[in-house]
């Protein structure tokens, strides 16, 4: 039974959540050869305060940024 853990920043959509839950499933059946029965995926959201780069947190990140709101997704990958 494979078990996919995924750890995303808050704010993405339902619907978003919904189909990466759908690909993923289908590429773990293709490639490992299960039951879509099989295939559990657990997603875990955390806030910016909760997810840091560096030891710089997202919101601290956002903050020095001037983003306008530092609770919505932040593009962490460096420049």
């Amino acid at each position: 039974m494979p078990i996919i853990e995924m750890h995303l920043m808050q704010g993405r959509s339902k619907e978003q959540k919904r189909k990466a839950a759908r690909m993923v499933t289908e590429a773990v059946i293709q490639s490992l050869g299960v039951r879509p029965e099989s295939v559990r995926i657990l997603i875990t959201e955390h806030s910016p305060e909760e997810f840091s780069v560096a030891g710089v947190t997202m919101g601290a990140k956002a903050e020095s940024s001037g983003t306008a709101d530092a609770d919505k997704e932040i593009d962490y990958e460096e420049s």
